[in-house]
């Protein structure tokens, strides 16, 4: 059985490589991490011309999809490219004002999802247990919120709002990452059982979205450290040739290659709309994001000294598996969630 995206899905990864590579996307991030959104802002432009911020909506608003495979695709090439601003965050508000609108609540999901496709908006969501902090709220055309709605509701109901405002912007452990909190609250958009369902709706697709993300990181730097220890000499060779290098290497690739069907697995079963997406889901964020993680820490050791330095590009990707790794569900919360259990 060949578990593989097809040829058409394989092609549209390709051409996001090209585009992404072109565009020299370490610049963006770090300017992004200045606070200088322009040229990551153009990027974003064209990851829209591109049709990702479609690929989670469905047509009638704007939308290809909902295309699971094409967005695990999409996600893992700007993980690759650690390109900036609220991937994940994007995904979940379109997972979420998508399910509303199939309950009947369709007004919020006409008035931002075609913008959301086409790139006109951007938009970050917080949720008061999985996603407190508002990613990427500076840049943001609309910071969405779920709170527990006042009593008599119930002290389970659930509302959506819009917030007015946020708070002083906070550091991440990737800097081009900014978090903050929202402030006040606006009338809510919807509240009730609805709310609860399409929370849960959302939380597995960010979590998906995230998963994707974190194999692309890896597989970055991989790659990166495969390339220098080819080129950095000990006792006149490549560190490269020395086996315990060669084993290090060899278990990162292993892991991250495990983890692969997992996020595949995972958007096939979003895919198919049945119970079990959402251990799908956390078992495919918790091996993606800790093989990043692990990763991350072999990049690091291999490429020696320079490895710690923020002026190397390397910096730009051990930041993002640090901040993946705990982004909508940690390694803990993952595991259970995956075996059906609760987690507080």
């Amino acid at each position: 059985m060949r578990f593989l995206p097809d040829a058409e899905q394989a092609a549209f990864g390709r051409t996001l490589d090209r585009m992404l590579t072109a565009a020299g996307t370490p610049a963006a991030v770090r300017a992004w991490a200045r606070g200088d959104h322009g040229p990551g802002l153009a990027l974003w432009a064209r990851l829209a011309e591109a049709g990702v911020f479609a690929l989670a909506a469905p047509e009638e608003y704007g939308g290809v999809g909902p295309l699971p495979v094409e967005l695990a695709v999409a996600c893992l090439e700007l993980g690759r490219h650690a390109v900036p601003g609220p991937v994940a965050e994007t995904v979940a508000v379109t997972a979420l004002l998508t399910r509303l609108a199939g309950t009947g609540d369709t007004a919020p999901a006409r008035e931002w999802l075609p913008r959301v496709c086409s790139g006109a908006a951007r938009v970050t969501l917080t949720l008061p247990e999985e996603s407190p902090y508002a990613v990427d709220a500076d840049v943001c055309d609309a910071v969405f919120t779920v709170t527990k709605a006042p009593r008599p509701a119930g002290p389970d109901t659930l509302a959506l709002r819009l917030a007015p405002g946020t708070g002083p912007v906070q550091p991440s452990l990737d800097r081009a990452r900014p978090l903050a909190r929202p402030e006040g609250a606006r009338p809510a958009l919807a509240s009730g059982r609805a709310v609860r369902a399409a929370v849960a709706h959302a939380v597995d697709w960010a979590a998906f979205a995230v998963a994707a993300q974190a194999l692309g990181v890896g597989l970055a730097l991989l790659e990166r450290t495969v390339a220098y220890t080819k080129q950095r000499t000990q006792f006149g060779v490549a560190v490269g040739s020395f086996q315990a290098v060669k084993h290090r290497l060899a278990d990162t690739l292993v892991g991250l290659e495990f983890a692969r069907p997992l996020v595949h697995g995972a958007a096939v079963a979003l895919a198919s709309g049945g119970p079990g997406a959402t251990a799908e889901v956390a078992a495919a964020k918790a091996a993606a994001c800790d093989a990043a993680y692990a990763a991350a820490r072999t990049a690091l050791q291999l490429h020696g000294a320079i490895g710690y330095t923020a002026e190397c590009d390397l910096s730009l990707w051990l930041g993002k598996a640090r901040a993946l790794r705990s982004a909508w569900g940690t390694p803990t919360a993952c595991r259970a969630r995956a075996l059906g259990l609760s987690f507080r």
